[in-house]
């Protein structure tokens, strides 16, 4: 299938069908009423004004930007760890990863919390350009050139093609859209569309003209490099290049709150309004009510106050009730544990038999931090920019009967009190800062527990 330059591909247009949805969720209550009919369809008879009405009213319930919130930043309640094979000309930028200021660990934050919501996005590792005027690194150096990690969104890739580099699969090509602000005028600017293609070792970059077309206006070399300094990360991996959400059925749940919570204000307000209804008299005489009126009608004429049942309010917020249940724990699933496919040589490791899904994510996650360090040091004249790792010991939250569970593992002496400190900590019952060793030569020295005085006298 033929494409223009600035086209999508079929797989990136397969991934970015869900992509309206989440941004509209983290974007709040304005961005979910700015969609109107996508997310709120029009019930049936509603005029248009009574639609407008509960559209400016209705409110979003938040669960899926606060859950993705909490499980991005899981992995990083504790600092990143280098290892100790990062060549000090890799490690020198960790703490000023994108030139911008921002540190490696911040910078990786901003991913993961993109991997969660959207499940895909990318990593650039580039160069500062000195146009041919360094001849050698100190040269380099003195122009402040450095290598550099740019955070490409996941709806900045418009597609890409797949060869074999040394008999492994690697991109051959990578299309990403940008924009530019030019001068336009004395004093004012505008926004231009520019596409920059990669192949390896090469790029250039096109720019949109008036007519719509794509006319050429750099390119140059990206040696020594001889791939493509790209390096994708995902949410749920479905291949190469490609990732899902992997909470996309939260933000469906969401979207279906979002919904049933304006059709149950719409009830509530209705059932709390009512309508004085009145018989036996003529249609044209004049009726005036209220809290200081009386009403005078003719013999055998009735008045009586018509109003909506409060069962289907009641009804409406159990079923919001159990929706709500039911969002908190398809988001918390993410730190479930699942058994997983082991060798023979993982069978003897119990962390690689349990993980929880996000655990998994993590680990993929940091596969790709690895290769962009790697990227780093090919920059620098390096052969490997050696290895991170991401806080991954967390579980879901503890309750009384995993606690009561572990505590009887430890008084039956089948775990140590400190693998119960450390389970708890998984668990966020305690603060994941504590030093299970220290914490119980404490204890040992501290004297007799609170409670256990004053027995004897």
């Amino acid at each position: 299938m033929a494409l223009a330059i600035h086209e999508r591909s079929p797989a990136v247009q397969a991934m970015a069908k869900h992509w309206p949805l989440i941004d509209a969720l983290l974007g709040g209550t304005p961005a979910m009423r700015a969609a109107g009919l996508a997310y709120l369809p029009q019930q049936p008879r509603e005029d248009a004004e009574d639609y407008a009405y509960r559209l400016s009213t209705a409110t979003l319930f938040p669960a899926f930007a606060r859950t993705a919130a909490v499980m991005a930043g899981k992995p990083f309640s504790k600092e990143l760890v280098l290892g100790e094979d990062v060549p000090p000309e890799v490690a020198q930028w960790i703490g000023d990863i994108d030139g911008e200021g921002r540190s490696l660990h911040a910078f990786a934050a901003d991913l993961m919390h993109e991997a969660i919501t959207h499940g895909y996005g990318g990593i650039l590792v580039d160069y500062t350009r000195t146009e041919g005027a360094a001849r050698t690194q100190a040269d380099e150096r003195t122009m402040g050139a450095r290598p550099y990690w740019v955070h490409i969104k996941h709806d900045r890739i418009l597609g890409w093609k797949i060869g074999k580099v040394n008999g492994l699969p690697a991109l051959i090509q990578l299309r990403i859209t940008e924009t530019e602000e030019v001068p336009d005028g004395d004093y004012g600017v505008k926004t231009v569309n520019r596409v920059r293609v990669y192949t390896p070792g090469a790029f250039e970059l096109w720019e949109e003209g008036g007519n719509g077309q794509y006319t050429l206006i750099d390119q140059g070399s990206m040696a020594p490099l001889t791939e493509i300094p790209f390096v994708p990360f995902y949410g749920t991996r479905e291949g190469f290049m490609v990732g899902l959400p992997p909470l996309l059925e939260l933000a469906h749940l969401n979207a279906k709150h979002w919904r049933e919570q304006s059709d149950q204000d719409d009830s509530a307000r209705f059932a709390r309004k009512r309508l004085l209804v009145v018989s036996g008299i003529d249609s044209d005489s004049p009726i005036t009510s209220g809290s200081s009126y009386a009403l005078s009608l003719p013999q055998g004429g009735d008045a009586k106050v018509v109003q909506g049942s409060a069962e289907s309010v009641t009804v409406g917020r159990s079923e919001l009730d159990a929706l709500e249940a039911q969002m908190l724990q398809t988001g918390a699933e993410l730190l479930t544990r699942q058994p997983g496919s082991r060798t023979a040589t993982e069978s003897s490791n119990d962390a690689e038999a349990n993980k929880s899904e996000l655990q998994r994510i993590v680990e993929t996650f940091e596969d790709s931090l690895d290769r962009a360090l790697d990227l780093t040091a090919q920059w620098l004249g390096q052969p490997k920019g050696g290895t991170l790792s991401l806080y991954k010991d967390f579980a879901a939250p503890i309750n009384a009967q995993d606690s009561q569970a572990i505590l009887a593992l430890q008084q039956a002496g089948i775990i140590t009190k400190e693998t119960v400190i450390r389970e708890s900590q998984r668990r966020a019952l305690l603060s994941p800062d504590l030093v299970p060793e220290d914490e119980l030569e404490a204890v040992s020295t501290e004297g007799p527990a609170l409670g256990a005085l004053g027995g004897d006298r």
